[in-house]
């Protein structure tokens, strides 16, 4: 199962000066413009650092992807870590409710939590990140063999125990945390970064103000409105500001609803309840919010190996704003539970 001016100047003589950069070049010498040393006592300007490929911003090098998932109920709140992330998941999950998948890899907390159970949707996401480490409290038994063959290396509280460890003040189920040094330390060959399809850059045109941006579930209401001062999006949910652990108001900069279908799956809960699967291949339209705009785009993933591409409706690149980005996956049309 396979669960990514030049200011051309015009001179008398030019002609005859291109013949002479030809034998300079096929006597060995390299003109300056292809690579020659700057000349004595002339800086070379330093080449920029390569920018991380899920958040756009600089960094000095890839390191392994970590994939968790994060409690995203009232009774799990406020979450650790999450300010961190590079990418935030939101999955409809049983009931009607939504639970996070967040990934690291340019900036990884210490901790992480509330961590919980995983779904059969993150296994069809995971491989467009190659193989990365995933962490999570369980999954249903239907479900293991599934895991076992998964795109990833299993970091659970079953698989890596002494990872985790109980919050005090917190209740359980919603009380169990993890450290990510221990995380990663089981799943030394975890995958580094790779290009998953974004591309960041000033925004595109077409874009339409937008001070809000509410995605309903059956269960479980978002609201993203604009920062001006803080350039990002804030995240609300059910009516209340969505807090972290470490303090401040979740948000960033983009934020991306993705339209996926939704159906039930053959998995359920201990209450019956159905398991969604988000189809995350194919195609399908998006918006996504950027600079206190929003823009209409269209997704494309050709395979599960493959990362997600967005386009605007004119087909040119979507560009993301630098930093970490929220995918929504909704439905196009609200599936109940």
């Amino acid at each position: 199962m396979h669960v990514k001016r030049m200011i051309g100047v015009a001179v008398a003589g030019t002609a005859l000066l291109v013949p002479a950069v030809a034998c300079s070049s096929s006597g060995g010498g390299t003109p300056a413009s292809q690579g020659e040393s700057p000349a004595p006592g002339v800086s070379a300007t330093p080449a920029p650092p390569p920018e991380h490929p899920f958040t756009g911003q600089p960094v000095a090098t890839r390191r392994p992807v970590l994939a968790v998932k994060i409690e995203n109920t009232a009774a799990g709140k406020p979450q650790l870590g999450l300010r961190s992330a590079d990418v935030v998941y939101v999955e409809q999950v049983e009931g009607g409710l939504t639970r996070l998948m967040a990934v690291f890899s340019s900036k990884i907390p210490p901790k992480v939590g509330p961590v919980r159970s995983a779904r059969i949707s993150d296994l069809h996401l995971l491989p467009m990140f190659g193989k990365p480490a995933l962490a999570y409290s369980g999954v249903q038994s239907k479900m293991i063999p599934l895991v076992r063959e998964a795109s990833l290396f299993d970091v659970s509280d079953s698989a890596a125990p002494g990872a985790y460890f109980r919050q005090p003040g917190r209740v359980a189920p919603y009380n169990l945390f993890a450290e990510t040094r221990k995380l990663l330390a089981d799943a030394p060959k975890a995958s580094k970064a790779k290009d998953i399809g974004f591309e960041f850059g000033d925004a595109p045109v077409g874009g339409v103000a937008k001070k809000s941006f509410t995605v309903k579930y059956p269960a479980a209401t978002f609201t993203f409105a604009w920062s001006a001062a803080q350039k990002r999006w804030l995240v609300f949910q059910d009516g209340k500001r969505d807090m972290a652990a470490e303090g401040g108001q979740l948000g960033a900069p983009t934020i991306v609803v993705q339209y996926a279908k939704t159906t039930r799956s053959e998995f359920h809960d201990f209450t019956g309840s159905y398991t969604p699967l988000i189809k995350s291949t194919g195609t399908g339209r998006a918006v996504v919010l950027r600079d206190g705009q929003a823009f209409n785009a269209k997704w494309s993933r050709k395979s599960e190996e493959d990362g997600t591409k967005f386009t605007t409706t004119a087909g040119e690149p979507m560009t993301f704003g630098r930093g970490q980005v929220w995918i929504v996956l909704a439905a196009p049309k609200p599936v109940q539970p």
